[in-house]
């Protein structure tokens, strides 16, 4: 439910102003502080150093064999996954990535529109997976390829993090993959998240798959692979863990609902501490961010429901 809370819409003032945010063509971008965050409380259950969180938007699991996409397909043989693993009801963008990002079901986050979020709207007030792991030191970043992602970018959560401007802003891919490279050119985040649009766009444009949303999951494919090569420059081999996954399918022209095709999303994890195989077990979108906060070894929230998927790796 859309209401208004002025406390918050003043703090979403303050921090704006508190932390470094430049607008450019409408777009946003928030860095924090020079000097922080303080230095990386390192524990012994960390599994990797690195982790890549890549989203790609309205990516049905059967797409990725109707394509034959070289990189996912690498990635699986390689990697563990599951084409069976489920998001949130209702499965739309918004929603689902804070479900993804918080550990939290709808009930819990209570991000039900689907819009970018203004000054009489709810901010997602809960801890994302981002402030959790800066809060212990690790470096984060974000790339969103869509404005309506705004409320996720809490500030004094990210390091450095972006998004476009407008109501339906979106960025393709091509421009998100190229500021995350120059950006590995300099940084070295402990976790960085991106989102990858085209899928959506066409499956909405053209109908879940069509012809233009086959050449737009190959186009997200040629960009996954470009991003692990830019990691692979960046940290080195054997040194990141990389889970991919989407916030929902579709099918016809639309998704949201509860129907198979519109909540049944990939999930594969390749990289450092990867175990390999098919993954028995039920995966929620829910256990990303657990799972990401396991991996660098942290704890997380008492209340958070998701789950670390254990069973993809190995010590």
């Amino acid at each position: 439910m859309r209401h208004a809370r002025p406390v918050v819409a003043a703090l979403a003032i303050v921090f704006s102003i508190a932390f470094s945010s430049a607008a450019c063509g409408g777009a946003r971008y928030l860095t924090a502080p020079e000097g922080a965050p303080p230095a990386p409380a390192w524990s012994a259950s960390r599994l990797t150093p690195h982790v890549m969180l890549i989203s790609i938007d309205g990516l049905r699991p059967d797409a990725i064999g109707a394509v034959a996409a070289p990189t996912f397909q690498r990635l699986i043989r390689e990697g563990s996954y599951t084409l069976k693993a489920t998001t949130i009801s209702p499965s739309k963008t918004l929603p689902s990535h804070t479900s993804m990002l918080t550990g939290q079901p709808p009930e819990r986050h209570r991000v039900l529109w689907n819009t970018p979020a203004t000054a009489d709207k709810d901010l997602v007030e809960l801890p994302t997976v981002f402030g959790v792991a800066r809060s212990r030191g690790y470096r984060t970043a974000a790339f969103f390829s869509k404005s309506k992602f705004q409320p996720l970018q809490q500030p004094g959560s990210l390091d450095y993090s972006q998004a476009p401007g407008g109501w339906f802003g979106r960025w393709k891919s091509t421009r998100t993959v190229s500021d995350v490279e120059k950006h590995l050119l300099t940084a070295r985040p402990n976790l960085m998240f991106v989102h990858l649009s085209e899928p959506d766009r066409a499956g909405h444009s053209s109908g879940w798959m069509s012809l233009p949303y086959r050449r737009a999951v190959v186009a997200a494919d040629a960009a996954v692979g470009r991003l692990i090569a830019a990691a692979e420059r960046a940290y080195g081999a054997g040194n990141y863990t990389v889970i991919i996954t989407a916030d929902h399918g579709g099918h016809g022209y639309d998704h949201g609902s509860d129907d198979p095709r519109d909540v049944t999303i990939p999930w594969i994890a390749w990289g450092r501490g990867v175990a390999g195989g098919e993954i028995g077990a039920a995966v929620r979108t829910m256990d990303t961010a657990s799972t990401v906060l396991w991996l660098l070894g942290v704890d997380q929230p008492a209340d958070w429901r998701g789950q670390p998927v254990l069973t993809a790796f190995q010590r």
